[in-house]
């Protein structure tokens, strides 16, 4: 087969991988056959332990449509009998489907549940990382809504490692690798992954603010891009520097269209996390305590308040946003999570807490939507809230007052509390059964 490819998607880039396919010639597999083919290759890399495949360049079906019924029918064909094949040898549903923005592929798929929404990462493009994690942002706005976007795989000893890792941790993505054998960024990763192996994902495709939907964050010289998602007790929100670099009209290639950019001053608020108010309790004020993963401050802010970021080039920021629940006239506490991950909040299960004017012992457990009439008593409550953590380290709290003690289970823990930020911290030595732990602050 010949590909041939439309004037518009000639017109816009040269590729030359098509260019010489389109001189030479590419082999396709008969589509009467493409379920065996597909099954053959898989059963064995099955057999070999592989658990799910990356199937790249399935736009290629739009340009091979002649003679079997067009692309439409082509890709149709092609899709089911993969799809039919992942089932038979992954149970996982282990696929990820890769260059498949064409129309026609999107909606052949039934379902493949991955698919990767950027161009790939390019190690030796200076220009493409921060064009890389303003696209998939943008592109996860219309993905997102019917297949998880895939934010591609990154190197974690490469000098763009952490900002791309920052990424991936508010994109709620799959996260993987491509380092060399041997080679690799432990303490990097380690903010990403659990002991497990498992990570701490958001709960939806990352996509930016309301206020960044209509900027470019990659051109205009002023805005910072920030990117939202939710976890099951908190929101997370990265922001990033992606200015300097885009797509040449006339070389059809990306450039670095301003080599040194000055730094960019934007402003976070707590309702940049879109949202927020379903994972809040029902009496909830709108204030939140949100906590900065690289500069290491805790702030509280209201909801007209307005924090602000300066960030360079390349640089980062993600922000952990957490609810404030409010416990009694005084009592103020918010969870933070696992802060050394990326994503702190994203390891923050539960949150419960019980009240009692006497003691803690033998009060009722009750979940963030319930009403705190009680807490205007002329006697202050003494409230324990009871948080289910998934992970290990320093984990972090917000506490409007210093806490009475810290608890596993029946064993007091030691912890540390600023009271300058309200920042209670303590260290989670064990892992338990799934990771989980639970811990009850006595406040």
């Amino acid at each position: 087969m010949f590909p041939k490819s439309s004037p518009g998607v000639e017109g816009h880039q040269i590729d030359i991988a098509l260019e010489m396919m389109a001189t030479n010639g590419v082999g396709l597999v008969n589509p009467n056959k493409v379920f065996q083919f597909y099954n053959d290759l898989h059963g064995r890399l099955a057999e070999a332990g592989v658990d799910g495949v990356k199937v790249d360049v399935q736009n290629i079906l739009e340009t091979v449509g002649a003679g079997f019924g067009g692309r439409v029918s082509l890709t149709r064909q092609y899709h089911k009998a993969l799809e039919s094949s992942i089932s038979s040898n992954f149970p996982d549903n282990g696929c990820i489907a890769c260059m498949s923005h064409n129309t026609d592929g999107l909606y052949s798929i039934n379902q493949t549940a991955v698919v990767r929404a950027s161009d790939d990462f390019w190690p030796r493009d200076p220009a493409s990382h921060t064009i890389h994690i303003a696209s998939v942002s943008y592109n996860s706005i219309f993905l997102g809504e019917f297949m998880q976007p895939d934010w591609d795989m990154f190197q974690s000893l490469h000098p763009a490692a952490e900002y791309h890792a920052a990424a991936r941790a508010v994109g709620g993505c799959p996260i993987y690798v491509s380092d060399k054998p041997g080679q690799h960024d432990f303490k990097l990763l380690k903010k990403l992954v659990l002991p497990d192996g498992s990570i701490l994902r958001a709960k939806l495709p990352g996509r930016p603010t309301r206020d960044s939907l209509f900027t470019d964050p990659a051109r205009d010289g002023k805005s910072l891009l920030k990117i939202w998602n939710l976890n099951a007790c908190t929101g997370v929100l990265g922001v990033f520097n992606c200015q300097g670099a885009g797509w040449c009209k006339q070389s059809k290639v990306n450039v670095i269209h301003t080599a040194n950019p000055p730094p960019i001053i934007g402003v976070i608020r707590v309702h940049d996390v879109d949202w927020l108010h379903k994972i809040a309790s029902e009496n909830w004020d709108n204030s939140c305590a949100v906590f900065s993963h690289r500069e290491g401050s805790l702030n509280c802010l209201n909801k007209n308040d307005a924090l602000p970021v300066t960030l360079k080039v390349l640089e980062y920021e993600v922000f952990t946003i957490s609810p404030i629940l409010r416990l009694s006239s005084l009592v103020r506490f918010a969870p933070l999570g696992l802060y050394q991950m990326f994503n702190s909040g994203g390891a923050i299960v539960s949150v419960t807490y019980r009240l009692s004017t006497l003691s803690c012992e033998g009060a009722e457990d009750r979940d963030l939507t319930v009403n705190l009439s009680s807490s205007e008593r002329s006697t202050p409550p003494v409230a324990t809230v009871i948080v289910r953590v998934r992970g290990c380290g320093e984990c972090g709290f917000y506490s409007s007052v210093r806490p009475k003690e810290c608890r596993i289970g029946s064993q007091k823990i030691d912890f540390t509390y600023n009271p300058l930020n309200g920042l209670v911290s303590v260290l989670l030595l064990s892992c338990v059964e799934n990771l989980t732990q639970e811990v009850q602050i006595v406040v």
